[in-house]
């Protein structure tokens, strides 16, 4: 008969396996501290060995770090997504940025789709509750919190689409975007007739989530990250353009 005894699972074997689901899940995300021993064991209801011996058993697996004197850290898990050869060749090369926007734009569609059709209630409060933040830093002179709050309005409905694969990959995409790997993003937000219109989008991407239209979700996802291609592109021309003109510049002054 296939049945086999029920062997009682260890106390810091259900720990590690919550601390697991939660960063699975992108509830706990790389870098966020975890509360101090004694809270979180009592936050769990164990005791502070098997804490001890779960947490042990998380860094065996790269999953937390200790920090000397600050504490344990869930570990920076995104960054082993591509290598760091692989990274540099993107930032080295403009036709990277391109693809980077298509992949965007077919992995962000679907999950906006999802999003409109899977998530929950609470999901669409987190996307609405971001988007408010958007519309009111947009009234700030420096973009900084704005084109910050860009990044936390997709990953939102990453995380209502309810795909950890998907989640983590996007995430990952996102922390290599944040550090300049592709464009700088600042410069999307220097221009107030490009913020506005960038608001705009997120404000239709947000209503069709909301109004739960798939397809509404979908084709405003993409018609925002074709805006973002067609900018990158003039800019990229401009600066062309600027070069060449800086030359002759040069040039004349020598004659």
């Amino acid at each position: 008969m296939p049945f086999q005894k029920v062997i009682p699972e260890k106390l810091s074997t259900a720990v590690t396996r919550q601390i697991e689901q939660l960063i699975l899940r992108g509830i706990l995300r790389p870098g966020e501290r975890l509360p101090s021993e004694r809270d979180l064991a009592e936050r769990l209801g164990v005791s502070r060995p098997s804490l001890r011996e779960a947490v042990a058993e998380l860094q065996e697996k790269g999953l937390l770090s200790s920090r000397a004197g600050s504490g344990i850290y869930v570990a920076d898990v995104l960054g082993n997504a591509f290598s760091p050869a692989l990274i540099q060749l993107f930032a080295d090369h403009d036709e990277a940025v391109f693809d980077y926007i298509s992949f965007r734009r077919d992995l962000e569609a679907m999950a906006a789709d999802r999003a409109a059709r899977l998530g929950s209630d609470t999901d669409l409060q987190v996307i609405q509750t971001i988007f408010d933040k958007m519309e009111a830093a947009h009234g700030k002179k420096d973009p900084t919190d704005e084109a910050t709050l860009d990044a936390e309005f997709h990953l939102a409905i990453l995380e209502a689409s309810h795909n950890v694969v998907l989640l983590h990959m996007m995430r990952s995409m996102f922390e290599m975007l944040r550090e300049g790997v592709f464009y700088n993003r600042q410069v999307m937000f220097a221009q107030r007739t490009t913020r506005s219109a960038l608001l705009d989008q997120h404000r239709a991407i947000n209503d069709a989530i909301q109004a739960r239209d798939p397809a509404a979700a979908r084709a405003a996802i993409e018609a925002h990250l074709g805006f973002v291609e067609t900018a990158l592109r003039d800019q990229q021309r401009a600066d062309a353009h600027e070069t060449i003109a800086q030359q002759r510049l040069d040039q004349e002054r020598k004659r």
